[in-house]
């Protein structure tokens, strides 16, 4: 029977190394957004708004993780490693986040974003 296990499990490696990672992530293409032109007669089209790619979602800081150098990284390669196989990978990344650490789980969202970004399997 083929593997049935879809979701759930996650690595997130930024320039190789394994953070940990907790919860969900989340990450966009970095595609044109589509929006419809509406005139009073109806649907003209749409329009095209340039977005960024990107992985966000929350890491826990294990102590040995260096939080300045994190937040000031620029040119990083991120990959998200779903259970099912895909890779996606976000290429000339900069840290995007705020910085900001919570105590309750040493907690620290994270966002990269980047010039590009392709899934790979």
């Amino acid at each position: 029977m083929a593997e049935q296990r879809r979701a759930g499990l996650i690595n997130v490696k930024v320039n190789g190394e394994v953070v940990d990672a907790k919860g969900d992530f989340t990450c966009g293409y970095g595609r044109p957004k589509r929006e419809a032109i509406i005139g009073a007669d109806g649907v003209h089209g749409f329009k095209e708004t340039p977005q960024v790619p990107f992985i966000e979602g929350a890491i826990t800081d294990r102590g040995t993780l260096d939080v300045a150098a994190l937040v000031s990284a620029r040119d990083l390669t991120v990959t998200l490693e779903y259970t099912n196989g895909k890779v996606f990978v976000l290429r000339e990344a900069w840290y995007a986040g705020d910085g900001s650490l919570g105590t309750g789980e040493s907690e620290i969202q994270v966002r990269w974003e980047g010039a590009n970004a392709e899934e790979i399997s």
